[in-house]
């Protein structure tokens, strides 16, 4: 028996170890931010579908806050759950906004789009629908829509002088090596396909063009985050500089399940920096919405933007 008493305690100990490994793993991967099924700011959608004008429906006071945030509704508007004209109006410009059936009615696609996590800069700012006149500009120029879409600009069309070609950026203490390493690769990509190129610089160096950093919900900048699932991140145009991530959201390097990629991420707002506002080509890296597991690159339509802007 005194033989067996080690094997016995090994046996024991392999068991346990097998027995809470399941455990052990979903401690590791369930934060907050990583379910395949996260609470979203913009969830409260899916209970509006169907609406259209005349409704008088609980939630439709927030579906009118989402279209102010993003440009479609001006901030004097009544604040109440009635589905009036003029919600019909933004409703409609939204769709024809993103290629979809323009009823002014919150059909599943709209809904399906507008509950994606996106950039929190605005679609339309100050009342020019920039997605509009790119759409209506590449009609007048090619004859017909050759691609479903254009790329636009910020408005006033703000950009880099040619003495600030070579731009500088620089990390908010406390980002992680991890971070740092994916956004490097994103400035890269800009600098390997446009005429601008980047450099970090060194902590004690100069104030740089760039600053970025994540922070969470009110963050000083007029633009506050809203948690996970909502807006992912958001950046100034030229000569701004800032790029600002939302540090709830689950951030990895990749396609990884449930999560955003940093480097895809960062194109999008780089773009931002460099004077692109949004584009409704899907494919674009300057198309707002962004889906968790998915990587993109940069797009013929996002090059063709800087180069059209800067004359290059």
């Amino acid at each position: 028996m005194a033989a067996l008493k080690p094997f016995f305690l090994i046996f024991s100990s392999a068991l346990l170890i097998l027995l809470l490994l399941p455990l052990l793993s979903t401690h590791a991967t369930n934060s907050p931010n990583s379910h395949d099924k996260i609470a979203s700011p913009f969830e409260f959608l899916e209970g509006l579908q169907g609406c259209q004008k005349g409704n008088k429906t609980k939630g439709i006071r927030d579906l009118k806050k989402y279209l102010e945030q993003f440009g479609y509704l001006s901030y004097n508007h009544s604040n109440d759950d009635y589905f009036d004209d003029v919600l019909e109006s933004a409703v409609k410009t939204y769709q024809l906004n993103y290629h979809l059936n323009a009823t002014g009615t919150l059909d599943d696609k709209t809904v399906s789009t507008m509950i994606i996590p996106r950039c929190g800069v605005p679609d339309i700012i100050n009342g020019t629908n920039w997605m509009h006149l790119g759409k209506k500009w590449h009609q007048e120029s090619h004859g017909s829509f050759h691609t479903v879409s254009h790329y636009t600009f910020m408005p006033g069309k703000p950009k880099w002088p040619p003495s600030k070609y070579h731009l500088t950026y620089e990390f908010v203490d406390g980002t992680s090596t991890t971070a740092i390493n994916a956004i490097v690769q994103a400035f890269r990509a800009w600098d390997s396909r446009t005429h601008f190129t980047f450099s970090q610089t060194p902590r004690s160096g100069s104030r740089p063009d760039i600053i970025v950093g994540f922070f969470r919900r009110d963050h000083g900048d007029g633009h506050p985050f809203d948690g996970a699932g909502g807006t992912l991140a958001h950046a100034f145009p030229p000569t701004d500089g800032r790029l600002h991530y939302d540090a709830d959201e689950r951030w990895v390097v990749g396609a990884v399940k449930g999560a955003f990629d940093l480097q895809t991420v960062g194109m999008h707002e780089i773009g931002h920096n460099l004077g692109l506002g949004h584009s409704s080509v899907r494919e674009a890296i300057m198309f707002p919405y962004t889906t968790r597991g998915a990587t993109k690159g940069l797009h013929p339509d996002d090059i063709e933007g800087i180069r059209v802007l800067y004359n290059k």
